[in-house]
C-alpha cells in the first residue's frame, strides 16, 4: 500500500477513534440529561486515587467503578500509537500536547455541567498515552507492517500490565490499613500507672457465655468510676467497646466515652438490651480518652486499632 493511503487511512482512524472518546467523554453514561440536576462545577485538583485499578480479585466480580478505572488507562493507548504514525514527535513533546489537551477537556466537562475536573483522570489518561507512545517504539521497528502491528499489540499489553501491577503496589503502599489491635490495658493510665483493666475468665450476659481475650472493667463496690488514659496525639483510630450488664446483677448503669472532652458514647443500661453490645467508634485524633463507667455495667476487650500505612 502507497505511504499516502497509508497515511489516510490512520488519519480516518484517529478521526473516529477521537469523536468515539469524546462522545464517552461527553454525552455517554445520561451526562446530558444530569445538566438540570446539577448546578455546581466540581474541580478535584488533588489527586488521591489514581493508582486504584481492578485487582484480579476485582475482575471475577467487576462493577462500573472497576471498568471506569481499567478504562480510563486503556482506552487512552491507542493515542500514543496514531499521533506518532502520522507525525514525527518525541515522547516529551507528545506528552505536553497531550496533558494539556486531556487538561482542556476536563475543564469543558466540568464548566458544561457534563462532568468533573479530575486530577485523577488525568493521570490515568496519560498514562495510557504513555503506554501506547512506549508500545509504538518497541513496535515499530521494521518495514513489515503486519509485523510492527503485532509487535505493538504485544508489548502494549506487556507495558500494560506493568503499569498495572505498578500502581497496584503504589496503590497498597499509599492506602492505609487497620494496624494491630491495641487493648487499652497495655498502655498506663493518667497517673503513670498500669492499667486495672484485669482479664475475668467469662461473663455470662442474656444467657449468653462471654469469654474476655484482652481485659475487662467494672467497679465492683462503687457508683461511679473514670478511667483516663493518654494515647500520645494518635490520629485516625478505631475504637472497640464490648459492653453489657451480667445476668447475676441487678440491669442498672451506664458507660461513657469521652475523647478530648467530646463524647463519643453513652449507653444507658435502661434504654438498653439485656445482651451483650458491641461499639466501634472512628476517632480522627485523640490524646486524652475517658470512659466513665456507673452502676453495674461492665465493658471488655477495650482497645483500638490504629491506620497505618503497610510499610510503617
Amino acid at each position: 500500500m502507497h505511504l499516502k493511503q497509508q497515511r489516510k487511512i490512520i488519519f480516518a482512524i484517529t478521526i473516529f477513534y477521537t469523536l468515539f472518546i469524546l462522545y464517552f467523554l461527553f454525552f455517554a453514561f445520561g451526562r446530558v440529561g444530569k445538566v438540570d440536576h446539577n448546578n455546581e462545577y466540581t474541580f478535584i485538583f488533588l489527586p488521591d486515587d489514581f493508582f486504584r485499578v481492578p485487582g484480579l480479585s476485582d475482575l471475577l466480580h467487576p462493577t462500573l467503578m472497576d471498568f471506569v478505572g481499567f478504562g480510563n488507562i486503556a482506552a487512552f493507548i491507542p493515542f500514543g500509537i496514531l499521533i506518532p504514525l502520522l507525525y514525527r514527535t518525541n515522547f516529551v513533546r507528545f506528552m505536553t500536547l497531550f496533558i494539556l489537551s486531556i487538561l482542556v477537556l476536563e475543564t469543558i466537562q466540568a464548566l458544561t455541567l457534563l462532568g468533573s475536573f479530575d486530577m485523577n483522570d488525568v493521570i490515568q489518561n496519560s498514562s495510557g498515552a504513555a503506554i501506547g507512545f512506549g508500545a509504538y517504539k518497541l513496535g515499530f521497528r521494521t518495514k513489515n507492517n503486519r509485523r510492527n502491528i503485532v509487535a505493538t499489540g504485544i508489548a502494549g499489553i506487556v507495558l500494560m500490565l506493568g503499569v498495572w501491577g505498578i500502581f497496584g503496589m503504589l496503590d497498597q503502599s499509599f492506602t492505609k490499613d487497620m494496624g494491630p489491635f491495641v487493648a487499652i490495658n497495655e498502655l498506663k493510665d493518667s497517673t503513670g500507672n498500669p492499667s486495672t483493666g484485669t482479664k475475668q475468665a467469662s461473663l455470662k450476659i442474656g444467657g449468653q457465655v462471654v469469654e474476655p481475650k484482652y481485659n475487662v472493667y467494672s467497679i465492683e463496690g462503687k457508683n461511679k468510676e473514670t478511667f483516663t488514659y493518654t494515647l500520645g496525639n494518635k490520629k485516625e483510630l478505631y475504637l472497640f467497646l464490648n459492653y453489657g450488664i451480667p445476668d447475676h446483677k441487678d440491669f442498672q448503669g451506664s458507660i461513657r466515652v469521652t475523647v478530648d472532652g467530646q463524647e463519643f458514647l453513652y449507653a444507658s443500661a435502661e434504654a438498653g438490651r439485656h445482651e451483650p453490645d458491641m461499639s466501634l467508634i472512628f476517632l480522627p485524633q485523640a490524646n486524652e480518652l475517658k470512659i466513665t463507667i456507673e452502676g453495674n455495667e461492665t465493658l471488655w476487650d477495650v482497645g483500638f486499632k490504629e491506620m497505618v500505612y503497610t510499610w510503617n
